[in-house]
Order: C-alpha cells, then sequence, then structure tokens
C-alpha cells in the first residue's frame, strides 16, 4: 500500500525541529518523512509492538478506527500515514500522553482525521459510542500487576502494567464499540496467550488470525499478534512467523517494510 507523502523529508525535519524547541522533552520522530511523531520521555515511547501491529491490522481505505491505549498515538498515526483518507479515534487515559497527542495533530494538521477522547476505558459505557466502529485496534498493557515488574515512573507504569487497565477491561471496551462483524486488532505478550484467547473469546469476539513476531531465528517469540471478529464463528488461521532479524542480525526484507527503510532512504 503505497503511503501518503504530504511533506518532503526536509520540510518534516524543519517542522520537527520547531516543535523540539516547544519544551516538555518532547521529541520528534519521522514516519517515513511524511508524518511527525511527538514523545515524551516521561511517558511510553515508540516500540516493535506499535509498529508491527499497525501492519497487521488490515483495514480498508476510509475506514474509521478506534485506538484503544493509544498511549502518545504512534498506532492511529502509523494507520493515517498510510491512507490518509482513514479516520483515526485514539482512547488514552493519561491526560498528559493525550497533550502530546494533541500537539502531534496540530503538528500535522490532521484536523477531523485524528479525534483524542481523554478517557478511562474501563467507562466504556459512558464514555464511548456503543457500536460505532467496525475497526479497533489496541496495544494494552501486557503485564499484571502483581507480575514484579513495577517501573518507578507511574506513567510508564500504567502503560505497561494493568494497574488501570485489565485484559478484559480492553476486551469489553472494544466488543462495546464494535458493530457485529467488526475486527478487534491487538499485539499481546506471548507468555499471556491463554488469557488472551479466552478473554476474546469471552466477550463474543472471536480470534480468527494469529501471528507470532521473533527477533531473529532460533529466538522464542516476543510478541504475538491477533485478529478476533465481533460475533465471529469459530475458526482460527495461524499465519506464518514474523522474524525481524536473520541469524546474522541483519534486517529482515519484513523488518525493512514495516519500519519503511527503504522507501525512508529515497526520501
Amino acid at each position: 500500500m503505497p503511503w501518503h507523502r504530504p511533506l518532503s523529508y526536509p520540510a518534516a525535519k524543519r517542522r520537527g525541529e520547531n516543535c523540539a524547541k516547544a519544551g516538555d522533552c518532547v521529541n520528534p520522530e519521522f514516519f517515513r518523512g511524511n508524518l511527525i511523531f511527538l514523545q515524551s520521555d516521561r511517558l511510553f515511547r515508540l516500540g516493535t509492538d506499535a509498529m508491527v501491529l499497525a501492519d497487521f491490522a488490515q483495514i480498508p481505505s476510509g475506514a474509521a478506527v478506534c485506538d484503544l491505549c493509544a498511549g502518545t498515538g504512534a498506532v492511529g498515526l502509523l494507520l493515517l500515514a498510510a491512507d490518509p483518507a482513514r479516520s483515526v479515534t485514539a482512547v488514552e487515559l493519561q491526560a498528559e500522553a493525550c497533550a502530546v497527542m494533541e500537539r502531534t495533530a496540530a503538528e500535522n494538521d490532521l484536523g477531523d482525521s485524528f479525534r483524542i477522547v481523554c478517557a478511562d476505558l474501563r467507562e466504556y459505557r459512558s464514555a464511548l459510542p456503543h457500536g460505532a466502529f467496525r475497526h479497533v485496534v489496541c496495544n494494552p498493557p501486557y503485564d499484571p500487576v502483581a507480575a514484579g515488574f513495577a517501573p518507578e515512573n507511574r506513567a510508564v507504569a500504567i502503560a505497561r502494567t494493568e494497574l488501570c487497565c485489565t485484559l478484559d477491561d480492553a476486551a469489553s471496551a472494544a466488543a462495546w464499540l464494535l458493530t457485529t462483524g467488526g475486527s478487534l486488532d491487538l499485539v499481546y505478550r506471548p507468555e499471556r496467550l491463554t488469557d488472551l484467547l479466552c478473554v476474546l473469546r469471552a466477550r463474543k469476539l472471536e480470534p480468527k488470525r494469529l501471528r507470532f513476531v521473533r527477533h531473529s531465528p532460533g529466538k522464542a517469540p516476543s510478541l504475538v499478534l491477533v485478529r478476533a471478529v465481533s460475533g465471529g464463528k469459530p475458526g482460527l488461521r495461524v499465519e506464518p512467523e514474523l522474524v525481524l532479524h536473520g541469524a546474522d542480525g541483519s534486517e529482515t526484507e519484513a523488518y525493512r517494510r514495516i519500519y519503511h527503510l527503504d522507501s525512508a532512504s529515497e526520501s
């Protein structure tokens, strides 16, 4: 799928430099030389999980998408960069992250194509519209609170652990948002795959596609990608693994495609 490129790289770089000077430890990243993505050193930063989730989600051109647990908006911005005809509603609990998204939207002149809802998704019945979307994406917190992982930074703890959002909370919100037949794409930890599949089915979100992600051959999978369909019939397709690096550490073609490195070198 071709990427929309309204800005040349030098123009995006100049705008990013101006934005970075605004303070608040907000740093620009460049999505293939066109859209500027801002992130804060105080918040959870862009990682492989967001990149592979945006690549995995097969969302039609022009579709309206809801991004749950949006953080600073990486997944939604990647989806918009791939197809500017889409619209994204990003739902995030943390006010600081929402403020960063607001600045990202302003820097890129996204207008109505990128809407930010600063809300607790556990209050989905009052905060979010019922049955309003055909497509939801989600990069939820991975670790139970009692798992022994406890970041000192509370903002990072909220993003990484189920302190304010459990897997069931995220699935319940997605089920509320989706029309029958609508899809949920999410990324999670393989060691919690059983929990994930059970929760999805309990919320009438039937798992239909599954793909493991490995950093390199011989390594255990580090992530798992799943698509579930609201009210779907049983039948799960396990897709070929996504391997990001070769045995020698070199980037695979899939890695370069997902990170848009070949296209970036041409801009």
